[in-house]
């Protein structure tokens, strides 16, 4: 991962040019494998992410443990063609969201088991998240407990990698600013960009948090920053990048060498949006809801067609079917 992370900037002449890579954040097989299929035409690698909820040490929502997944990805990157060595796997949101109602220590426990099986595994570029309250904890937490309790975890994923006799060390994520998965649960108007100065004091205490448990090494392997650049999706609209107000905060990378930004929801932004965003410093762009919905505007179009030239009795009913099994199983919906 850290050898693609430097081909994130392209020297061309004197000047560099950030250039961008897109995260399939999607355990459905149907969307790996057109991603898959992508990426060869493209000739380019491939990130695939798993989230916190998806996959865990327990099974997550899909059944899968971390090495289940790797196991589950492989196989359709060996069916589709794609050499698993274009294949970069990332862990989304791993921190102890899943237990957010347990007392902290109960949680980050349980996080830290998280993260062994992550890397464990096989994957390379995690995701520490240690943003949301646990069940003893205030309302928001302070930055300083933010990263303490991430380095925590950066220190189980070091061990871990050295255990297993890892040659090429994970790379990490960090951030405070960071968006929910898989989009808001409120209606939203308008999302406020991540200031200047609340982007550097990020990875000021950060710092400070890995060199207080000794974790400087590590640290060269913090590849990205979360921030909030103004985008994000609700239930019923999409809120667009506007390059102008982010401006101020692109300019923070002018100040952290080897470092780009990570935009998470970038989910139905326009390619003109996506463009601006690679441009901006935004390098890392977190796509899952929105090719998944891709693929469900796509099978409801076929069903479409199926109506004008199957008769009744040998039709898929696609549409009634998925709205059977929706009313019959709210809870993942609802």
């Amino acid at each position: 991962m850290a050898n693609v992370v430097s081909r994130l900037y392209a020297d061309e002449g004197a000047a560099k040019q950030l250039k961008g890579i897109y995260a399939i954040c999607s355990a459905h097989p149907w969307v790996l494998a057109a991603a898959m299929k992508q990426a060869l035409a493209d000739g380019t690698p491939l990130l695939i992410e798993s989230t916190s909820n998806q996959v865990d040490q327990f099974g997550g929502y899909t059944g899968m443990k971390p090495a289940d997944f790797v196991r589950f990805v492989h196989l359709i990157a060996d069916r589709v063609g794609l050499p698993r060595t274009r294949l970069i796997l990332g862990g989304d949101h791993l921190g102890p969201n899943a237990w957010r109602s347990l007392p902290a220590e109960e949680a980050m426990q349980r996080a830290e088991a998280l993260i062994d099986a992550y890397v464990s595994a096989g994957f390379s570029k995690i995701h520490l998240d240690t943003s949301m309250s646990c069940g003893d904890d205030p309302v928001r937490l302070s930055d300083d407990v933010v990263a303490a309790r991430a380095s925590r975890l950066c220190a189980i994923a070091e061990a871990a990698a050295e255990r297993e006799g890892i040659g090429q060390k994970p790379v990490y994520i960090i951030g405070t600013e960071v968006p929910v998965p898989g989009g808001a649960a409120e209606e939203l108007e308008t999302v406020e960009v991540t200031s200047h100065d609340a982007a550097l004091d990020t990875v000021a205490v950060h710092r400070n948090a890995w060199r207080e448990r000794h974790l400087d090494d590590a640290w060269q392997r913090v590849i990205a920053l979360v921030v909030q650049p103004g985008v994000e999706f609700d239930h019923t609209k999409v809120v667009d990048y506007k390059p102008e107000l982010a401006t101020r905060l692109s300019s923070v990378l002018n100040e952290l060498p080897g470092m780009v930004f990570e935009a998470h929801s970038t989910d139905y932004q326009t390619p003109e949006a996506l463009t601006a965003l690679v441009r901006d410093g935004f390098a890392i762009l977190k796509v899952g809801p929105g090719v998944t919905f891709a693929l469900r505007e796509a099978l409801y179009a076929l069903a479409d067609i199926e109506n004008e030239l199957i008769v009744p009795d040998a039709r898929s009913h696609l549409r009634e079917v998925v709205e059977k099994v929706m009313l019959a199983k709210p809870g993942n919906w609802e």
